[in-house]
């Protein structure tokens, strides 16, 4: 197997076998990405707005265009009956994770086989990340398909427990 470097982290994820050739899931990774990367997403990330909020409040532009994005899950809620996601087979816990790579705290998988799933990340702004991965052992999974804002913050994410891992040693090490 391949030397993986995991990062200890605490993570629910939701999943089902199924790969990039099932259309339902392929319908819903791309839906909740255009969720993510709608005009307002892509405004608020163009250089010249980031330029212009350095002059006002870029946390409370966002949550302002979080707020907008909101009121639009519920407008389509309301006029549409079908559920903005799948209801999936499979819930479970994540212990760590890498890059491109994840460990579940249980056995679930099945060597070789694809899955479709969302992992609940405690990003700003908080969201479910659509993925696609293979088993490459009962408990450790390879993510084939994510979205290029996804592995940003992923990757970023990954960091951030990286450094609590650090201090919690360091600490450890300052005791003796």
């Amino acid at each position: 197997m391949e030397n993986i470097r995991f990062v200890k982290a605490s993570l629910k994820i939701v999943f089902e076998i199924g790969d990039s050739q099932n259309s339902e899931f392929v319908k819903e990774y791309y839906s909740l990405i255009q969720l993510n990367d709608d005009s307002l997403g892509a405004w608020l990330r163009s250089s010249k707005i980031r330029k212009e909020a350095d002059e006002t409040n870029q946390v409370l532009l966002t949550l302002l265009i979080e707020l907008h994005r909101k009121v639009d899950n519920l407008t389509q809620t309301m006029k549409t009956d079908e559920p903005l996601v799948l209801p999936l087979k499979n819930k479970e816990n994540l212990v760590a994770i890498g890059h491109g790579y994840f460990q579940f705290e249980n056995d679930v998988l099945e060597v070789g086989e694809k899955y479709y799933g969302r992992i609940d990340v405690p990003t700003f702004p908080k969201r479910e990340m659509p993925i696609f991965f293979e088993a490459i052992s009962a408990n450790i999974a390879k993510i084939i398909l994510m979205h290029e804002d996804d592995e940003k913050d992923w990757s970023a994410y990954m960091m951030a427990c990286e450094r609590v891992m650090i201090r919690q040693m360091k600490g450890r090490d300052d005791e003796y």
